[in-house]
């Protein structure tokens, strides 16, 4: 099999993609903008030959590099980046190339556009809040109208909470229309609840062969705009709710032979037309692994390799790996520089170091959203997670 993987070395953990393809024998083609020389060496091993382009931002030099791979290999079987930024790039070469193992130039507007998502929930019978597209201040005060304050402003093709708004009154919403962007936003109802994950590998045949969900803070927007230390965790299981609702959307959207990372509300406040408190609202889909090290935190918490599920269905179309049964809480806590805490770097790892799965610095490209310095621990109980929580967060 020859499978070309955009941008390996993005996020770092990504070589592990790589190296699973190649222990079961693909030839794994790596396209990239990074030297040779900065590749991490255990991506190197990985890797059957690597293509440097310039700037992955071009189509004109990565549909070249896929073509030299193509010519000098044979037919590619596989492309993939599994990183939201080039879904669209790799949806248009696989049309090029007429690779048919993933979405093609003409579908990926579903899994891209926070509009078009709405139509495949509605085919799942999936709950999901009202929207509208932003077009004028008359229109909004009319959605205004029916939804009520607070309202969401969010790009309607986007990465993540970037440039994403709450807007609370009527003046809120004039400066948005008074320095409207230029690229289309969607306007929606603001639910309360927090966010949940529903994180799975999927077959062609649109049947999951590992699952997963994590719980994230009630607003990554706000962690993003405010640049709040974000804590986020893996559960031990999925809540059977959340699990149905995902299985559901998989199949709504038509997703086959992919890693999917679908967000979900769960309502702490009652909502007419959507649910009751705790039940489950569909948020937004994105097909590709959770970002960061979330991948990683999966494998801490399932004893699991995700990378290697991930691998046997690329390769085999099943998953494997054996069920571990060894399910518990992995969480994550990443600090922001600028802050002052209570307790030193050094007294976290000597308090916590026993139960460390990851201690790392926070590539500056998703820093953002993900915080500077992060820790990951294994926890066996909500407890020990709450006390491990407050002790990295308390500020001097």
């Amino acid at each position: 099999m020859n499978f070309v993987f955009i941008s390996p070395n993005f996020p770092q953990t990504y070589w592990n993609f790589c190296d699973r393809l190649k222990r079961g024998g693909a030839n794994v083609l790596g396209i990239g903008d990074a030297p040779y020389d900065d590749l991490d060496d255990r991506l190197k091993l990985s890797l059957t030959e690597y293509y440097r382009v310039y700037t992955l931002e071009s189509y004109d030099q990565v549909f070249r590099a896929v073509a030299y791979f193509s010519f000098k290999y044979g037919k590619i079987d596989w492309l993939e980046s599994n990183n939201e930024y080039w879904l669209e790039q790799d949806a248009r070469l696989r049309t090029d190339f007429n690779i048919t193992t993933g979405v093609n130039a003409s579908d990926i507007g579903k899994f891209k556009s926070k509009a078009e998502m709405k139509k495949y929930y509605a085919l799942g019978n999936i709950p999901t809040a009202r929207q509208q597209k932003a077009v004028d201040l008359d229109s909004a005060r009319e959605f205004v109208a029916r939804v009520g304050y607070p309202i969401v402003v969010k790009p309607e093709i986007g990465v993540g909470a970037a440039e994403t708004f709450k807007v609370c009154d009527e003046q809120e919403l004039e400066h948005f229309f008074a320095n409207f962007p230029s690229i289309p936003y969607v306007m929606e109802e603001f639910i309360f609840g927090d966010i949940y994950s529903y994180d799975a590998i999927v077959d062609s045949h649109s049947e999951p062969l590992f699952e997963s969900s994590a719980k994230f803070p009630p607003s990554v927007m706000d962690v993003v705009n405010r640049q709040l230390d974000l804590s986020y965790y893996v559960l031990a299981d999925v809540p059977d709710a959340l699990r149905r609702l995902g299985r559901a959307t998989v199949k709504a959207f038509g997703v086959c032979s992919r890693f999917v990372h679908f967000e979900f509300f769960r309502l702490s406040v009652a909502k007419p037309g959507l649910g009751e408190v705790g039940d489950f609202v569909g948020l937004e889909v994105n097909m590709r692994p959770a970002g960061g090290y979330t991948p990683d935190m999966m494998n801490f918490a399932h004893s699991t390799d995700v990378y290697s599920i991930w691998a046997d269905m690329v390769l085999h179309d099943k998953r494997l790996l054996a069920e571990s049964g060894d399910d518990h809480l992995c969480v994550y806590y990443a600090r922001r520089d600028f802050r002052n805490y209570l307790h030193s770097h050094e007294q976290v790892l000597a308090r916590y170091g026993a139960v460390m799965a990851m201690c790392r610095r926070m590539p500056q490209a998703l820093s953002g959203a993900m915080g500077n310095q992060m820790y990951t621990i294994h926890a066996r109980s909500e407890a020990q997670m709450n006390e491990f929580l407050e002790f990295v967060s308390a500020t001097a």
